[in-house]
C-alpha cells in the first residue's frame, strides 16, 4: 500500500472512531433533526455537561459537527449531513445479520 492510500485509510479510520460510541451516535442522530445546544443534548443523553462537551469535541475534531456561539450558548449542527448515509448502511448490516441469525435457527 502506498503512503497516500495509507494516509487516506487512516483519515477514514479517525472519522469512524469518532462515531464509535453510543452517545456520539445518539448526538449525530439528534443533530440530524436540527441544531441543538449542549444543554439539550445533555438532557437527551443523560450525561453531565463535561461528558457531552467531550463527545462534541471529538465529533467536531473529526469534522462531523460544527458549532456556533450565540450569546452564552453554543449550538451544534451536522457539518456534513451525508454522514446519515453511513447510519443507513449500518442499519442495513444489522438487518442482514438478524436475517442470517433467523435463517440459522430454522
Amino acid at each position: 500500500m502506498n503512503k497516500q492510500t495509507k494516509s487516506r485509510f487512516e483519515a477514514q479510520a479517525r472519522i469512524i472512531k469518532a462515531l464509535a460510541h453510543p452517545s456520539r451516535l445518539m448526538i449525530v442522530d439528534e443533530l440530524s433533526r436540527h441544531e441543538k445546544c449542549v444543554c439539550e443534548l445533555r438532557e437527551k443523553i443523560g450525561a453531565d455537561m463535561s461528558t457531552v462537551s467531550r463527545h462534541l469535541s471529538i465529533l467536531k475534531n473529526a469534522g462531523i459537527v460544527t458549532d456556533e456561539k450565540r450569546g452564552l450558548q453554543v449550538f451544534y449542527s451536522l457539518k456534513v449531513p451525508c454522514i446519515l448515509n453511513f447510519f443507513n448502511c449500518v442499519e442495513s448490516v444489522l438487518e442482514s445479520n438478524v436475517r442470517e441469525q433467523i435463517e440459522m435457527m430454522k
